[in-house]
């Protein structure tokens, strides 16, 4: 790893961190308790090394991506995309802002960072990140400066501009995938649908039930002037026909439309969809011609065999992809949220401890590689333990690795650290608050 982390030590910290994110307490995987559990960690090298070593995090997604690729390698290869939110306190760490927090489903103080995956089957790890910066953040130099965002970043990108940067930068990297999945929140902009069909990307994209199609041809055309002419002459164009929402379209099915399917083998038992399918037309109200694509709806059966709510899908697979087929990848995408899951609980993903960009990109980098090490171990034994769960990996490595000494005297020390820490803290309040004031320490 020293060509990944510059040198020697900059290896040492990685493998002591990537031991610290599997012993580590679970929902405690900073620094403080690294040093505490993983033989031979400093938390001030630690520190150092991931705040301020100059490593690059981007080859180490880029290896880990196509490790991953390799691993995986086969047919319905898969890239998901979709982002995960941060929760924090405070206004310092890089691109935290009021904004949509996706996990508690309100607008919060929180980072957002949207993320691709690779997944086949229901095996998935991610392998590339962007951090989401607002149009607040972006706009004010010496806040980005602060928090160490190089020049090139501090350019203001939507979620959807950064999606299609993992997309074209995971295809550059020869990783190789049959096509993109993308939730609603991606597939709801017509100019990314575009862009990725104008990229050659296939894509399996969620929409909104609001999402409005054709079912014929619209023949986009500028309208002739009436006779007697009347008023100015048109010069945009119009669809010949009407157009309809895709909860209109899936409304007017029969019931009997509608298709099931198993899609896999869970363990609460089968997974069934049903799912109505056709071609249908696209058209943004500026192209010369229209669209032709994939419509789904999809519904989800409960074990009672009970319909869940709608959920629409648009796709730009070759004519002669079957319905289910497109059910199938659409609905894969459950692996990337699968993957943040078990990310975050068993390997601190939003555990991080830094404000800085570099920080930032760091620790993503290693979960990352954390991830990678899961997904080996998992489908190395899938024949003789076929239930091995991330969970499982993480307690037995936290029982195998090497740990630091653990005798009382150890213990004593860890917590004097801790309370010296925590004093040094309350000592620094007090100065900030009352600074002609005595200092904290002799305020008991």
């Amino acid at each position: 790893m020293n060509d990944l982390f510059c040198s020697v030590n900059g290896a040492a910290h990685a493998r002591h961190y990537l031991h610290g994110l599997f012993q580590a307490p679970k929902h405690a995987k900073n620094m403080e308790r690294m040093e505490e559990v993983v033989a031979g960690a400093d938390y001030e090298g630690l520190q150092n090394f991931m705040a301020d070593s100059p490593w690059d995090a981007q080859p180490v997604m880029d290896r880990v991506a196509l490790d991953v690729s390799a691993l995986l390698d086969g047919p319905g290869l898969l890239a998901y995309v979709d982002e995960s939110s941060f929760s924090k306190k405070g206004n310092r760490s890089v691109g935290v802002a009021r904004q949509y927090n996706g996990r508690l489903g309100k607008v919060d103080n929180c980072q957002v960072a949207v993320f691709i995956a690779l997944g086949r089957g229901d095996r998935a790890s991610l392998v590339g990140a962007r951090l989401y910066l607002s149009e607040e953040w972006c706009a004010n130099p010496g806040r980005c400066q602060q928090a160490g965002i190089p020049p090139e970043a501090q350019l203001f990108k939507t979620k959807a501009t950064l999606a299609r940067e993992l997309i074209s930068h995971l295809r550059t990297r020869e990783a190789g995938f049959e096509a993109v999945v993308l939730d609603a929140g991606y597939g709801k902009d017509p100019t990314l649908l575009r862009e990725l069909d104008a990229d050659n990307e296939v894509f399996v994209a969620d929409v909104h039930c609001s999402q409005r199609i054709w079912t014929a041809d619209p023949w986009p055309c500028v309208p002739p002037r009436p006779v007697p002419r009347r008023g100015p002459e048109a010069r945009t164009l119009r669809a010949a026909s009407a157009s309809l929402t895709v909860r209109d379209w899936a409304a007017a099915q029969p019931e009997s439309a509608w298709v099931t399917v198993s899609l896999r083998r869970g363990t609460k038992g089968e997974v069934r969809v049903q799912y109505l399918h056709q071609r249908v037309y696209l058209w943004d109200g500026v192209e010369g011609t229209a669209r032709l694509w994939h419509l789904i709806a999809r519904r989800t059966l409960d074990k009672n065999g009970q319909p869940d709510a709608i959920a629409y899908t648009l796709s730009n697979a070759g004519a002669d992809t079957p319905g289910s087929s497109v059910v199938a990848m659409a609905c894969a995408r459950f692996f990337i949220e699968r993957s943040f899951q078990d990310a975050k609980s068993t390997l601190g993903l939003a555990d991080y401890q830094t404000r800085s960009w570099r920080g930032w990109h760091h620790h993503i980098a290693l979960v990352m590689m954390a991830m990678l090490f899961q997904l080996r171990e998992r489908m190395m034994h899938a024949d003789s333990d076929p239930l091995l769960s991330t969970a499982d990996i993480a307690r037995l490595l936290s029982y195998f690795l090497p740990r630091a000494a653990c005798t009382a005297e150890a213990i004593l020390e860890q917590m004097h650290r801790r309370h010296r820490k925590r004093q040094s803290s309350i000592a620094s309040a007090y100065r900030r608050q009352y600074p002609l004031e005595e200092p904290a320490e002799n305020l008991k």
